[in-house]
């Protein structure tokens, strides 16, 4: 009896324990349990839910970055999964071997997916994101009933959204962002409770959305909208951001929209926006950012700008407005938006067909005239063309197998249907002209025949001149002679990698130009490469000003810092082979008049430098994976730099600064928060900041095998902003862009 009360009086408190523990948490369904386990199958078992067991009690495992689970009255109500597979905006569209790597095997179904997904009735937060979905995304998402919050971001689902969207009447989020999705949007105006929509970085348009005038949040960035803005936006009086930049809107701005009462945030940059702004038109005294820029707007800017700035931002380079003479450079003359304005608005094909008249029977005569002739020509060519076919099918068999393979239009399973991935990968370079070959006439006329006064520096990788191409924007030209023994067109061979050399986060490439001359035994051949010219200053300016760098709160360096790894990822993996040993210092971080970090000075594998390059390799880096971590090492700097906002100018200050981040992370929260730049106090959430810091420790360890991959770099950065993005939509912020 003794025993048995001593044993109870030790299980007593357990009991208690037991009873005491909610029974929102204290027990998952085992229903619900199995659809959870079924969804670590699915998702071929992610970092992020790997480890589970059968006695493992999911409602219990404590949040992580990649995870969370929250369960009531034993149903999941909130599933957040962030993977760590790279978005399509992140790929170069040449680089045709990614998706089997980026995306989930073939054997994965979306739509069987969703099918168990939505058995979990009582959810109402979804988050997937880098997981490596793909498919279209099927009807059924309507099924989740309670939903109230989806995410399905950076994974590679493409074709429509589904009308079905628009009968989920509690969604309060939805973001799609950074996705393979085109055609129409469907109509959202029945979602009243709607407040973020997120749909940038898909190929969505051509018509703006219909949706409800609820919406706090309007993202619809890096589309193909072709429409004018919609006047219903003067209803829109909850509105804060509105971010439509990088699509094909045209017509004018309406007065309206800058004076809406609760807008903070706005972009318009990089669209074909025309005509006058309203000189007296009034701004909305809660604006915090407004980006006008790259448009076709003519006149001058209205007169609330210049009080507005004061406390915000504002950016209108690139159009054609009278400004101040200081800013003459960077607006174009009258005539380009005249011109480029009307081609923005040409009249469909159809509207010409009146004009023909009375001349169509002579047009069809002469139609039948040419006809024939053109008929004749083209047999014989076709008998030309089969017979060059044949010929090359003799000689290159494999090639001509590789290709149709490449181009073909089967519907066999895939991860990404062949005819989606072009279209997305253009968003890689968003913004930039076409690729063009130039003339020697072109690149003289560019530089004024090589001027000396627009001589930018002269040193190991050539001459670099400032010059104006005949449309009025402004190029960077770079001169490299290389001598070679060898055939004139194998150089041209060589330069082929300037072509791919195009991402939205390096300063891109726009064309070039060679011109060889025959020198026995040698060839010597000069090729100009023509750079977009970024006007702005670089990472390593913006910190050094005092005033400047206070306006450059957490979510801003974030971004940036972000901008910088996937320029830095672009050069690793977005062209074959990969290009490193790239330079990274915070002075080669240019910054756009919209402040987006693009890499600069990056290393471009020309001929003459083949040899230098290889035996650099040998003696300093020692191998190309060297060369990568070598890379990282220096990221790791320019973040140390970003976090502290001190200039770092040698070794021993950042093993200082690095050792003071590791004691503060380590440690309590005010030691690390006293390694931080005084001027970002009050704007970042700790875990955001705490994840930013960790990773740039690892990035500068000895021990270059113990740096992290670029693709490890982002992912903590993107997790971190998500973290911050949080942070800020619960009024943490006190300025908010």
């Amino acid at each position: 009896m003794k025993n048995l009360w001593l044993c109870f009086s030790y299980l007593f408190p357990a009991i208690i324990l037991v009873l005491l523990t909610p029974s929102s948490v204290a027990q998952l369904s085992s229903s619900e349990g199995r659809i959870l386990f079924q969804v670590q199958k699915l998702l071929e078992y992610p970092q992020a839910l790997q480890g589970w067991t059968r006695w493992t009690n999911l409602c219990f495992l404590p949040p992580s970055p990649s995870l969370k689970i929250v369960c009531s009255n034993g149903h999941v109500t909130e599933l957040t999964i962030i993977g760590n597979k790279t978005s399509p905006s992140s790929h170069n569209p040449k680089a045709g071997a990614w998706t089997s790597l980026q995306t989930l095997s073939e054997r994965f179904s979306i739509d069987s997916f969703f099918t168990v997904m939505t058995k979990l009735s009582n959810l109402k937060v979804l988050s997937l994101v880098s997981l490596g979905l793909w498919g279209p995304l099927p009807a059924k998402i309507n099924r989740f009933w309670s939903l109230e919050v989806l995410n399905i971001s950076s994974n590679f689902i493409y074709g429509g959204i589904p009308q079905s969207l628009s009968s989920m009447r509690n969604l309060r989020s939805l973001v799609l962002v950074d996705n393979l999705f085109n055609g129409s949007v469907p109509d959202l105006q029945r979602l009243t409770s709607l407040e973020e929509l997120n749909l940038g970085g898909n190929n969505l348009g051509a018509q703006f959305p219909s949706v409800g005038k609820n919406l706090v949040t309007i993202m619809l960035r890096n589309n193909s909208l072709r429409s004018h803005i919609p006047p219903q936006l003067v209803h829109f009086d909850k509105l804060q951001v509105f971010d439509v930049s990088s699509n094909n809107l045209f017509g004018n701005i309406p007065s309206f929209l800058i004076s809406l009462p609760s807008l903070q945030y706005l972009n318009l940059a990089s669209n074909h926006l025309s005509g006058n702004l309203s000189v007296n038109m009034a701004c909305s005294s809660s604006l915090t950012f407004v980006d006008i820029s790259h448009n076709l707007l003519v006149g001058k800017l209205p007169s609330c700008f210049g009080s507005v700035s004061s406390k915000a931002k504002v950016l209108y380079s690139g159009n054609c407005l009278s400004t101040e003479k200081r800013l003459n450079d960077q607006q174009h003359p009258f005539s380009f938006c005249k011109r480029e304005g009307a081609l923005a608005v040409k009249p469909p094909a159809k509207n010409l067909k009146k004009e023909s008249g009375s001349g169509t029977k002579l047009g069809l005569m002469l139609g039948i005239i040419v006809g024939i002739v053109l008929i004749g020509g083209l047999l014989v060519l076709l008998v030309v063309c089969i017979f060059r076919k044949s010929k090359a099918e003799r000689s290159h068999p494999k090639l001509d197998k590789s290709v149709a393979n490449k181009y073909s239009t089967s519907v066999s399973p895939r991860p990404i249907g062949t005819r989606h991935i072009p279209q997305a990968m253009k968003q890689a370079a968003v913004g930039l002209p076409p690729y063009r070959i130039f003339t020697s006439e072109e690149i003289e006329d560019a530089t004024n025949n090589f001027d000396p006064s627009n001589l930018i520096e002269e040193g190991s990788l050539g001459q670099l001149y400032k010059g104006w191409l005949r449309d009025g924007s402004v190029v960077l030209v770079n001169c490299v002679k290389i001598k070679q023994k060898g055939l004139p067109h194998s150089i041209m061979q060589q330069v082929e990698v300037l072509h791919n050399l195009r991402h939205r986060h390096t300063v891109s490439v726009l064309g070039h130009c060679i011109i060889t001359e025959q020198e026995h035994p040698q060839t010597t051949s000069t090729v100009f490469i023509v750079f977009e010219y970024i006007s702005n200053v670089s990472l390593r300016d913006q910190l050094s000003d005092g005033r400047k760098r206070e306006m450059l709160k957490w979510p801003q360096r974030m971004a940036m810092s972000i901008g910088i790894a996937r320029g830095v990822q672009f050069l690793h993996t977005g062209v074959a082979p990969g290009i490193y040993g790239n330079n990274l210092k915070i002075e080669n971080i240019l910054l756009d008049d919209s402040l987006n970090a693009k890499v600069s000075r990056y290393n471009i594998p020309l001929p003459s430098k083949i040899a230098h390059i290889e035996q650099n390799a040998t003696n300093h880096i020692g191998s190309t994976n060297d060369a990568e971590k070598e890379d990282i090492y220096q990221l790791g700097i320019i973040l140390l730099e970003v976090i502290t906002g001190k200039q770092i100018t040698s070794s021993s200050e950042i093993e200082e600064l690095k050792e003071e981040l590791e004691n503060g992370s380590s440690e309590a929260t005010s030691v690390i928060r006293s390694a931080i730049d005084p001027s970002l106090r009050g704007t970042y959430a700790y875990e955001s900041m705490k994840t930013a810091v960790q990773i740039t420790i690892n990035c500068l360890s000895k021990v270059s095998s113990q740096r992290p991959s670029i693709e490890d770099v982002l992912w903590n950065l993107q997790y971190a902003m998500q973290v911050q993005e949080s942070w800020t939509s619960s009024g943490n912020l006190s300025t908010k862009l």
